[in-house]
C-alpha cells in the first residue's frame, strides 16, 4: 500500500490523464430535477473508453510505473471494471496484463477484458484471499500489483471524476452542495472526496452502497473499518468488496458525509430512469448513486447535487430485468 495521496495527486493525474481517457459529459434532466426538488448533474462514467471510471486510476498507476517495472508488466484482481481498465491500460503503454477475476464474475466485463489482451486468472470469490492471490501471480512472474482500490496512484486518477464535474457545473454557474457516488472498497469516493474538500469544501460528500454491502456506512458510523458478512445479494457485482480499504477509509473517514444503502428495487428503478431518460446504459453497481437521489436517501430538495453514475458493463439479462422491473 503507498502513503496517502492529495489533491495535487489529483491535479497531477488529470494533466497525465488528459487524452488517455474521455473527459465524459455532464447531463441534466428536467425530470430528474422535479422528482429530486433541486438541480441534479450527473458524471455518466459508463461513457468512459471502458464502460467505467476504472479507467482513470488504473492509466494514473500504470503510467507512473519505471521503465523497469513496465517490462515485468501488471498483474490485479477484479470483478470486472478495474480488470478491464488495467488491462486497457497496459495495451496502451504495450504491457502484458494478468486479471484475477472471479468465476462468477458478468460474462460481458471477462470478455471486455480479455479483449483488451490481458490473461484472466479466475478465482471462487468465497474461498480465495485476492490480496494474496494477486501477490502470488505477481512475484511468479516479476510484476506490479495495481490494486482495485486502495493505492495513492488509482485513487488520484479516480478523483478526476469529481474535477471534472465541479468545472463543468462552475461553467454553469453550479456550485455543488452535495455530491453522491457510488461506492465498493472506496477508491472512487476518496478520490471525489480529495477534490470536493480542496473545490467545494463546504458540500457533503455521500457514499451509496447496496444494501447487504454497506460496509463503508457502517463503517463511519462506528469509527473503524467494519466487514460484510458475504450474505447480501451479488446483484452489484462492481461493490462487493469485503470491507473499506485501509488506505481508502483513512481519507473517507474524515471527509464524508455519511453513507446510505439503496435496494434492489431502486437500482432497478434508476437503471430504468438512466435508460429512458439520460439515455445511458448503468450497471446495478453504477447506479446505486443515481438510485439514492431519486429515492430521496441523499437530500437533494432546494441544493445542487451531482450524482456519479460509475459504470455501465451490465449483464444483458440483468439489464433486461432491471428494464422490466424497474
Amino acid at each position: 500500500m503507498s502513503g496517502a495521496p492529495t489533491f495535487d495527486d489529483v491535479l497531477a493525474a488529470a494533466g497525465r490523464l488528459k487524452g488517455r481517457v474521455v473527459r465524459t459529459p455532464m447531463l441534466r434532466h428536467r425530470l430528474l430535477d422535479e422528482i429530486a426538488g433541486g438541480t441534479v448533474v450527473v458524471k455518466p462514467e459508463p461513457l468512459q473508453r471502458t464502460g467505467s471510471f476504472k479507467l482513470r486510476g488504473a492509466t494514473n498507476a500504470a503510467l507512473l510505473l519505471d521503465p523497469a517495472a513496465r517490462r515485468g508488466g501488471v498483474v490485479t484482481h477484479s470483478s470486472g471494471n478495474h480488470g478491464q481498465g488495467v488491462a486497457a491500460a497496459a495495451h496502451m503503454l504495450g504491457m502484458p496484463a494478468l486479471v484475477a477475476m472471479p468465476s462468477d464474475a458478468p460474462a460481458i466485463k471477462r470478455e471486455a477484458t480479455r479483449r483488451w489482451g490481458a490473461e484472466i486468472h479466475p478465482y471462487d470469490r468465497h474461498a480465495v484471499d485476492r490480496d494474496a492471490l494477486a501477490a502470488q501471480l505477481a512475484a511468479a512472474r516479476g510484476a506490479t500489483v495495481i490494486p482495485p482500490f486502495d493505492h495513492a496512484h488509482v485513487i488520484a486518477g479516480q478523483g478526476t471524476v469529481a474535477l471534472e464535474l465541479v468545472e463543468d457545473a462552475k461553467a454553469q454557474g453550479l456550485t455543488l452542495d452535495a455530491l453522491a457516488v457510488c461506492t465498493g472498497g472506496g477508491g472512487l469516493i476518496a478520490g471525489c472526496a480529495l477534490t470536493m474538500e480542496a473545490l467545494a469544501p463546504d458540500a457533503e460528500v455521500w457514499a451509496v452502497e447496496p444494501e447487504g454491502w454497506d460496509d463503508t456506512r457502517r463503517s463511519l458510523e462506528a469509527g473503524r473499518r467494519l466487514a460484510n458478512d458475504g450474505a447480501g445479494s451479488g446483484l452489484c457485482d462492481a461493490l462487493l468488496s469485503q470491507q473499506p480499504g485501509a488506505l481508502t477509509f483513512s481519507i473517507n473517514h474524515p471527509r464524508l458525509a455519511g453513507g446510505v444503502a439503496v435496494t434492489e428495487a431502486e437500482v432497478f428503478a434508476a437503471m430504468r430512469f438512466a435508460f429512458e431518460h439520460l439515455k445511458v446504459v448503468a450497471e446495478p453497481g453504477g447506479a446505486v448513486a443515481l438510485a439514492a437521489v431519486l429515492a430521496g436517501k441523499v437530500e437533494a430538495r432546494g441544493r445542487t447535487v451531482g450524482v456519479v453514475i460509475s459504470g455501465g458493463n451490465v449483464d444483458p439479462q440483468v439489464f433486461a430485468r432491471a428494464l422490466a422491473e424497474g
